[in-house]
């Protein structure tokens, strides 16, 4: 049964599946896993995929579950993105499944995004090109973007610093720049029945992000990654204005709970008729779910 938004309270945009069911934790990434809990001071173990959905199903919250491949970047082995659909679709009332292609893999990576959609229900797709070490607007990746867009699906783009990385040596090989907002704008432009999310506040490039969420229609925030508390300021002025209906919760869990979220968002000066579009109103518009 699809997602009825009338029986969830919110929608998280931004869930890691980090451990694969099947397979034991990649030692690649366990590094990287060992880094960002000491950085976001949270909890080693990661949650397989059942217990991720046991967890936002008590507490009432639909969200959107991906992985992230960085199978040529970094060498390690991705959770699979049809072990994620055929248990999304199992729980299609809470969980919306999106896939993690890396851009390295061109047309053979448009060719498994469309069978995903086809076959499989995936609903949008998740980049991080910090750690798939490649431009955004790379061309390596447009015949990727194509399909998305003549599905006319949402992406998720990770903006800013990364806590992936974060205390390794030498940031475990993640090069930043690959972060800054504005490096989407070119496959914004390229792409404008596409549905490009930025995830993050995008710090150090906050403005940016907001720059490109004024400027096109078909570019979004979502907030996830920080503590709202943590916010720079712009975030809530342009949430409480001119972008209200561009913003979206997210948390990053696991290493940031969607409750701690919410708390954090209800104190820092959010509207009180803009938050309930923060928190599911606006996901529900992106996502095609209303």
């Amino acid at each position: 049964m699809p997602i009825d938004p009338s029986k969830v309270k919110a929608i998280d945009v931004h869930v890691h599946a980090e451990v694969s069911c099947h397979d034991p934790e990649d030692p690649v990434m366990a590094q990287f896993f060992d880094a960002a809990s000491a950085y976001f001071k949270a909890p080693r173990e990661r949650p397989k995929i059942p217990e991720i959905i046991d967890f936002y199903r008590q507490r009432e919250i639909a969200f959107c579950l991906f992985t992230v491949d960085c199978e040529s970047a970094v060498g390690a082995k991705r959770v699979s993105n049809y072990e994620i659909a055929e248990l999304a679709a199992e729980h299609d009332d809470i969980v919306i499944p999106f896939a993690s292609i890396d851009p390295h893999k061109g047309k053979m990576g448009a060719r498994e995004a469309r069978d995903l959609i086809e076959n499989y229900g995936v609903k949008g797709f998740k980049f991080h090109h910090l750690i798939q070490g490649i431009h955004p607007s790379d061309r390596t990746g447009y015949p990727i973007y194509e399909v998305i867009a003549h599905y006319k699906l949402p992406a998720i783009f990770h903006t800013g610093h990364s806590g992936m990385g974060t205390g390794m040596a030498g940031g475990g090989g993640i090069r930043l720049k690959y972060g800054q907002p504005m490096l989407v704008d070119d496959a914004a432009s390229d792409f404008p029945d596409m549905k490009f999310i930025l995830a993050h506040p995008s710090w150090p490039w906050t403005d940016e992000s907001l720059s490109m969420a004024l400027h096109k229609d078909n570019v979004f925030i979502d907030l996830s990654g920080w503590s709202p508390k943590y916010f720079p300021p712009q975030i809530i002025r342009y949430a409480n204005t001119q972008l209200k209906h561009k913003m979206m919760f997210g948390s990053d869990f696991p290493l940031i709970t969607p409750e701690k979220w919410i708390a954090a968002a209800q104190e820092v000066g959010f509207k009180e008729d803009v938050l309930p579009l923060i928190l599911k109103d606006n996901a529900v518009r992106v996502l095609g779910l209303g």
